[in-house]
């Protein structure tokens, strides 16, 4: 996953925020893992760039980032994951039993956010959601 093709530093500036050298580096960290990590998982990645930068700093920046919907926080499976924000929203399937997580596009939840406004008048944010179930493979075996 990369953030380059989205320039974040004219964003943030352009929204009144700095971009110091701290945060550039805990975003392109973000970027380059391309996957879900905790905070000390990025910590950790940070620290053998940079072993100035403390756990505090990283927790700032992750929160920073999630505020400004650069970097969004999932809970899977009890802890709080961190990636970047892609241009095309997506969801997580989790499995319960075995931990699988499978991406899930967003058009899933058009129909919903649609039923929500017209039917409750209620704008949901359905940003980055983790469903938790049992894969295919889990309720067979469940079955057996």
């Amino acid at each position: 996953m990369s953030h380059y093709n989205r320039d974040y530093v004219t964003h943030i500036r352009q929204m009144g925020y700095r971009m110091t050298p701290q945060r550039q580096l805990i975003l392109d960290t973000v970027c380059e893992q391309g996957d879900h990590l905790t905070a000390g998982e990025i910590y950790e990645l940070i620290r053998l760039k940079a072993p100035e930068v403390n756990q505090a700093t990283v927790y700032r920046a992750l929160d920073f980032f999630c505020e400004l919907n650069l970097v969004a926080r999932t809970e899977i499976a009890g802890r709080s994951l961190y990636e970047i924000v892609d241009e095309t929203p997506h969801h997580h399937l989790v499995c319960r039993q075995c931990g699988r997580v499978e991406a899930l596009g967003d058009h899933h939840f058009d129909e919903l956010a649609r039923h929500l406004r017209q039917e409750h008048d209620f704008h949901a944010e359905l940003n980055h959601l983790a469903i938790s179930g049992l894969c295919a493979k889990c309720m067979a075996e469940a079955g057996a």
